[in-house]
């Protein structure tokens, strides 16, 4: 069979070529187009690199002064926050800072020089001192601290016949009453000035320097002593009680007889 025969057999052979023809030439194209717009696509990332580096660039810049601020922000915030309690503490610390350098300044300075320091203020108090108790020295009179010379022993009846010597200590004296007479003895050695002991058991007189003896009415018998002791000035007062003054002694001097001697005289005993 010729082609003009079988017309059907070509026809549907060519419509469908068509056909296909048709149907790839789209993709055909897209397959084109697509290369197209994704080159763009390719160059589009290639050319905003470039753009947005300098933005990352710049970002840089404006967040540091942020974060800079931040602190800046909240260090105020904290202190503000911060506890009553910790605020003194935080006050005290630059305080407890400014006294320490103080101390440390004073600690640095040499011993030598603190030691010449209390030397001198030590000789300036002495001398003031020192010239302060001289001058209230110079303007107080001059006395001598002694017991009274003229004072009371009591009454004649007080006193028994023998030696009494509880004056000794106090006013330096003995009381002596014998039969006829009651008189006072000084009790001073008359070699150079001892206080004589009276020895009860010897019934005399014992100087401890020296040795010299004395009977019961001081009169001298043994050792160095020249003569008698003195005997002091003995009255009543107007009670009857007997007044002794020792700023006035009566005395026997050596080689005198007893009427010519102080002894005699009528103040230096009394009657019993």
């Amino acid at each position: 069979m010729t082609e003009k025969e079988n017309p059907s057999v070509d026809t549907v052979d060519e419509k469908n070529v068509k056909e296909v023809a048709a149907e790839k030439k789209p993709e055909a194209e897209k397959a084109t187009a697509a290369p197209e717009t994704a080159a763009p696509e390719v160059e589009k990332p290639a050319a905003k690199a470039p753009a947005e580096k300098p933005v990352a660039a710049a970002k840089p810049p404006v967040e540091k002064p942020a974060a800079a601020k931040a602190p800046a922000a909240e260090k105020p915030a904290a202190v503000a926050k911060a506890p009553a309690g910790e605020k003194p503490a935080a006050a005290k610390a630059p305080a407890v800072a400014a006294k320490k350098p103080a101390p440390v300044e004073t600690k640095t300075e040499p011993e030598s020089f603190q030691v010449r320091r209390r030397l001198i203020w030590t000789s300036i108090v002495a001398f003031l001192g020192t010239t302060l108790l001289a001058t209230v020295r110079f303007l107080l009179p001059r006395a001598i601290c002694e017991p009274s010379t003229v004072f009371r022993v009591g009454y004649r009846s007080d006193f028994g016949i023998g030696v009494e010597t509880k004056f000794q200590n106090q006013y330096r004296i003995w009381v002596v009453r014998n039969a006829e007479r009651l008189f006072v003895i000084y009790a001073r050695c008359t070699h150079l000035g001892c206080t004589p002991d009276w020895k009860s058991s010897e019934n005399k007189f014992k100087c401890p320097c020296h040795g010299s003896g004395y009977d019961s009415e001081g009169v001298n018998f043994e050792g160095p002593a020249p003569r008698p002791m003195d005997r002091a000035k003995v009255q009543l007062d107007p009670e009857g009680q007997i007044v002794v003054d020792t700023s006035k002694l009566y005395q026997w001097p050596k080689g005198v007889r007893y009427q010519d001697s102080g002894f005699n005289d009528p103040n230096a005993s009394l009657q019993v």
